[in-house]
């Protein structure tokens, strides 16, 4: 199985993440990852889906979207042509004689800390899902509290865009 990711522009209404997302659990999909904002125009959002499964499947779900009255446009986005970035907040644990570790750790990933108490750092990192997976295999080591992620969102590279027809 691989992993497909779909760009879907939608009308930003009430219920329609609902309907989108409803389309692959009655399918039996498992959504991977699921990301949602508005773009430039308040009146549309950008919905990005990250699913495991095939070609044939991928097209399935493509057609059943479109029959959806709010979906606007899809295009399912291929790795190397395309800009994709999660964010993660972990809550690590640390000692006196831990901290200097895991502040040198988020250096490498060039991370953040954006709070510290006297036994955790929480750290912010943005990137690719492998970035944030080689991450926190890393830090997992020195106890982790807490994970809060975002789910992946995705552009195609340079001037390909996923426009409105008009």
């Amino acid at each position: 199985m691989e992993r497909y990711t779909l760009s879907v522009l939608v009308e930003n209404h009430a219920g329609v993440l609902s309907r989108v997302v409803g389309l692959f659990s009655r399918r039996g999909f498992n959504i991977h990852s699921l990301s949602v904002g508005t773009t430039q125009d308040e009146n549309i959002s950008r919905i990005t889906i990250e699913v495991n499964g095939d070609a044939l499947m991928v097209e399935q779900v493509s057609k059943q979207l479109s029959k959806i009255m709010e979906v606007i446009k899809i295009k399912t986005l291929r790795e190397g042509e395309m800009v994709k970035r999660g964010l993660v907040l972990v809550k690590v644990k640390v000692s006196p004689k831990t901290r200097s570790e895991v502040i040198e750790i988020t250096n490498v990933f060039r991370a953040k800390i954006v709070d510290i108490s006297p036994g955790t750092l929480t750290i912010e990192l943005t990137g690719h899902d492998k970035k944030i997976g080689a991450f926190i295999d890393i830090i997992e080591q020195y106890g982790i509290e807490e994970i809060a992620q975002t789910g992946m969102t995705a552009l195609e590279r340079g001037s390909n865009t996923l426009k409105l027809d008009k």
